[in-house]
């Protein structure tokens, strides 16, 4: 079978699309990659994303056929997705957790020095930071990993906060300091993971992307979306989850923090997969009653 991949244009988008693209021709098709520049490829540096940015241009491509397929990182996705279109695979998930990077090296979150900087355009990142560290200066700081990582070493920034899974993928792992435990800094829910996004009604299609789908992701990324949707947030929600799933059970981590990291709640809990998506969705509002989710 012959399949257009849709895929945004940076570094490690490419990457990433390659690694689904490798599986794909293993299981014997051809692969035509597409490249799609999306609203959050384009905007201004010094402007927030928001809901979406990186996923709507390339779920246009797939409704209007141009394309056939579309990967994302599954922490972009908005919870309400078009009815016509399906996550028809989860391949492999790289490490889930965020890391600290600094120019120097050999720095945890405790050792930074008093009111450094630390760059980061996210609330959740921001909020668990300053919960560890009220002294630390949060930095807005966007771009691709690339960009960010040049700003750090221009010295806009004493320190990064940045999914540890982007610079695994980009071979820059010796750039991180520190894996930040998720329940120091709870990952995005989703994050580290790939998602493979077709038409609802592309039934062979569907039925060749089977062949590389990971149950136990696909589980474990739907019970963190889970989480996050009954807290009522989006993909920029100060809100994080992680499950671990083994045989017929799984953990989950629940997160959330408020922005100036003064109110923070961390729940582990776990359960078998058929009461799993109930559970992950008491969790969430249970956290919403304990947390100003702002």
């Amino acid at each position: 079978m012959r399949i257009r991949l849709g895929t945004r244009g940076s570094r490690l988008a490419l990457i990433q699309s390659e690694l689904v693209a490798d599986r794909l021709r293993d299981a014997g098709h051809e692969i035509e990659l597409v490249s799609i520049v999306t609203e959050g490829d384009v905007r201004p540096v010094d402007m927030s994303p928001g809901e979406g940015v990186f996923v709507t241009a390339l779920e246009r491509a797939l409704a209007s056929r141009a394309i056939d397929i579309a990967v994302h990182s599954a922490k972009d996705i908005p919870l309400d997705g078009q009815a016509d279109l399906v996550i028809a695979a989860y391949p492999e998930r790289a490490d889930a957790r965020d890391a600290l990077v600094t120019r120097g090296g050999g720095h945890s979150l405790t050792t930074l020095p008093q009111r450094a900087t630390v760059g980061t355009d996210s609330p959740r990142r921001t909020g668990f930071v300053r919960s560890i560290r009220p002294d630390l200066r949060v930095v807005p700081l966007h771009g691709n990993v690339d960009t960010r990582l040049r700003r750090l070493d221009e010295g806009a920034v004493d320190a990064l906060v940045i999914a540890a899974a982007g610079l695994d993928r980009l071979g820059r792992a010796e750039r991180i300091d520190r894996r930040l435990e998720a329940d120091e800094v709870a990952p995005a829910p989703g994050q580290g993971a790939l998602a493979i996004q077709a038409r609802a009604g592309d039934e062979a299609l569907l039925e060749a992307l089977r062949a590389i789908d990971r149950p136990d992701v696909r589980f474990a990324v739907e019970l963190e979306r889970e989480v996050l949707r009954a807290t009522g947030g989006t993909c920029r929600a100060p809100v994080g989850a992680l499950a671990t799933v083994a045989a017929d059970e799984f953990e989950l981590l629940v997160a959330g923090v408020n922005s100036d990291g003064s109110d923070r709640k961390v729940e582990r809990l776990g359960g078998t997969w058929p009461e799993g998506l109930a559970l992950a969705a008491a969790a969430g509002r249970r956290l919403v009653a304990a947390v100003a989710l702002r």
